[in-house]
């Protein structure tokens, strides 16, 4: 639900994305009087400023009893709802539901972030036992029966009512919330559905960490310098050095990453060691080590599908879709399906071309995928004379946060940044600043965490500490999650382009919880549906390689001479090579997604073994009609963290980030055509967007933004969807995409 009643359960207490080794607190106290001050601390607000946590006064034993006291206070405001003999209104029922649960929230706000970036073994204890008791909890709120009639009765009376439109969709959601979590269905429904919940917050809790061991846990093991012949130099002393941490003194250790594919392959010229590498990260968590998620896969499958059928839903994505922009499976679908006979036949003459460069080199063999990209890009370095090493020369970290990121900030929405070191963090390695808004009045709290380290998850995320919201008075404090790996001691941070785009992104997500401008926590900035929440996100990657803002970040970390233009035109027309690979993945991921999430109760409960879910999911990606043994999904199924970790996470919307896409293309040809990097061009984004939050419909949020509905158009020319009709009948409209004719994927030479 979005309204504040599960705002403090596990699944939405994480907000976007999710996070995770020993944090940078106090020491464990073991007497009860210190105990008893560490559940108090999260009683109230933190006097630090901003309300951020204060890291320094939070043990790991005060996690569980401060989960259960939070807890119980929030069961007590509820009583307090329920029992009022006064008759239902706004204020005294919806309004006092927003409010509930706020000691809880902090305490998941903080446990949550931990849990993410920076675990230990007892963290995850807590969090294995504390989910099912959160979502136990959320669903007592959610399916009352009692709550729900006074929910019901100021909803059946919104007509008569005088409210805003912040107001107004508060209620609708609080309502219709309930109705999803369960609250029309009859009273052993309702009990079903609460067992249901409660197990798949267990699996799924399980499931990602079991994830993330197979991950963080498992590096491959090497026993020559020479199986890592093409590796720098300092890669081979951090994969020694990871070795001698393991165990394995005198090997070497390779980390896998949370993708399918590894950074480090295209670098190794030993194809033997490039396929070990390969194999470990595909066959991670399917049973080829000690670890195993596919009975949890299998479970959590059958338990969604059963949940869905409890709704007369036929399949859980059906049910799961309910608040999405998309709004139904056919739509997403529809939208992703179109593309796929054009793709397959780009990652067909991707692969000839590769062929082609693997005899040239000497080689006796075909593509596989642990060759693709090594070949892949060097038939990119020659097309486009392009050195990564030497393009990464250009990209400081700090500068490019800093003269960048922040640069593009000021100059859009007149923001300005300053560092502190003043505040407590949970880990050495993070950066805070203060934000500033165009007045010069404090808009919040910014919280860095670059770092790969083994206790944090893969990938990159956003979230809240505090919550932006005119009710409490609160400004937003957010951080920024990333897993770049860290350079040796003394060495200057330099990152790829990828991670370069990585910090725009994230920061677009910070960007839409600053200028969150709400009533409610609940409708506050990135509350908003999984298919628009990457659109903000994705259209801040334009100012990565944006003229001006290259100028003042892009420079030599030794000689400080700007990046070359002619790098620049390289680096863009190399982004739209490789749209086979680069695109195929996450669409084959999109689509598996999909596949699990279509299943009927029959269909999932049928898959029960191991075996059957390798059956199943080897047939829907045959199915896809993509070549998947070229091309395999980003994440397959026993690692696919987004879709299983979590009581939702993104299935049934992984589609969003090909969804948003289309958002994000038509928004950047929108500020190209209107100037560019302007101040009104930002203001007008920020007021349309940005700073709604999850108050409107998300078409007529477009529609004010634009001024039309969204055009698929630059998309397909983005990803070299082109030919046929593809300009044709391409706007979008609230029923989906129109059909874009015959697109055909072009490589772009």
């Amino acid at each position: 639900m979005k309204a504040r009643i599960l705002a403090t359960t596990a699944a939405t207490a994480l907000s976007l994305v999710a996070f995770t080794g020993t944090p940078a607190m106090a020491q464990s106290k073991q007497d009860s009087q210190s105990l008893d001050w560490d559940v108090a601390y999260f009683a109230n607000d933190s006097v630090l400023p901003f309300n951020a946590p204060d890291f320094t006064k939070i043990s790991e034993d005060a996690y569980l009893p401060a989960f259960e006291k939070g807890m119980a206070i929030q069961k007590a405001e509820i009583d307090a709802i329920v029992n009022n003999p006064a008759a239902p209104t706004f204020e005294n029922t919806i309004v006092a539901l927003e409010r509930s649960g706020r000691m809880l929230g902090r305490v998941a706000r903080v446990f949550f972030a931990l849990t993410g970036s920076n675990t230990t073994d007892k963290l995850d204890d807590i969090n294995t036992e504390v989910s099912p008791k959160l979502t136990a909890h959320g669903d007592a709120i959610a399916l009352n029966p009692e709550l729900f009639a006074r929910v019901k009765a100021v909803y059946d009376q919104r007509a008569a009512m005088t409210m805003t439109r912040e107001d107004a969709k508060l209620l609708e959601d609080t309502y219709e919330g309930m109705v999803h979590a369960g609250a029309l269905l009859t009273a052993a429904e309702r009990e079903r559905v609460k067992e249901i919940n409660t197990e798949l917050s267990e699996i799924t809790t399980e499931f990602g960490q079991a994830a993330r061991d197979a991950m963080a846990d498992q590096p491959v093991i090497f026993d020559t310098r020479e199986e890592l012949a093409g590796l720098s130099d300092s890669d081979i002393k951090a994969a020694a050095d990871l070795a001698s941490e393991k165990g394995f003194a005198g090997k070497y250790a390779v980390a896998l990453q949370n993708t399918t594919q590894q950074p480090l392959l295209p670098s190794m010229s030993n194809r033997a060691a490039r396929e070990k590498l390969f194999q470990a990260s595909y066959h991670r968590a399917d049973g080829t080590t000690d670890i195993d998620t596919r009975e949890l896969v299998a479970k959590i499958a059958a338990l969604r599908a059963e949940k869905a059928a409890l709704f007369g839903e036929s399949d859980w994505a059906s049910y799961a879709m309910w608040d999405r922009m998309a709004e139904k499976p056919a739509t997403a679908l529809g939208f992703m399906e179109r593309m796929v006979p054009a793709l397959a036949a780009t990652q067909r003459r991707e692969a000839e071309m590769l062929n082609a460069a693997i005899a040239a080199d000497g080689g006796n063999y075909e593509v596989q995928p642990w060759d693709w990209y090594r070949y892949a890009n060097k038939v990119k370095a020659e097309r486009y004379d392009l050195d990564e090493d030497a393009v990464a020369e250009y990209f400081q970290l700090d500068k490019v946060l800093e003269d960048g990121v922040f640069y593009a900030a000021n100059k859009l929405y007149g923001l300005n940044f300053k560092r502190r070191t003043d505040l407590p963090v949970y880990h050495p390695d993070v950066w805070t600043y203060t934000v500033y808004d165009r007045d010069g009045s404090e808009l919040g709290l910014f919280y860095f965490d670059p770092f790969q380290r083994e206790s944090k998850r893969g990938g990159a995320w956003m979230s809240n500490f505090v919550d932006q919201s005119h009710m409490w008075g609160t400004k937003p404090v957010i951080y920024n999650v990333l897993n770049i790996p860290k350079a040796p001691a003394g060495e200057t941070q330099l990152v790829s382009f990828d991670n370069v785009n990585t910090l725009f992104h994230e920061f677009g997500h910070a960007l839409h919880g600053f200028f969150a401008n709400q009533r409610y926590e609940s409708l506050s900035g990135t509350a908003v549906a999984r298919d628009f929440v990457e659109y903000p996100s994705q259209v801040n990657e334009i100012w990565a390689t944006y003229p001006e803002v290259l100028a003042n970040y892009a420079k030599h970390y030794k000689t400080g001479a700007p990046i070359p233009t002619e790098m620049i035109d390289k680096i863009d027309a190399a982004s739209k090579f490789n749209q086979g690979y680069d695109f195929g993945e996450v669409v084959a991921a999109a689509l598996l997604d999909m596949k699990w999430a279509a299943l009927s109760k029959d269909e999932a409960a049928a898959i029960d073994t191991p075996e059957k879910v390798d059956a199943f999911e080897r047939k829907s990606l045959e199915e896809l009609g993509l070549e998947i043994d070229l091309v395999p999904p980003r994440y397959r199924t026993t690692y696919f963290n987004h879709i299983f970790s979590g009581p939702t996470g993104y299935s049934a919307g992984y589609y969003s980030y090909l969804w948003t896409e289309m958002l994000d293309r038509d928004s950047r040809k929108w500020f190209l055509d209107n100037g560019g990097l302007t101040r009104a061009n930002g203001d007008h984004y920020r007021e349309t967007v940005l700073s709604t939050g999850g108050t409107m419909d998300y078409f007529e949020m477009f529609r004010n933004f634009a001024g039309r509905e969204p055009d698929v158009t630059p998309m397909l020319e983005a990803r070299g969807l082109t030919g046929g009709d593809a300009a044709a009948d391409s706007e979008v409209s609230d029923d989906g995409p129109a059909e874009v004719g015959d697109a055909g994927i072009e490589v772009t030479e």
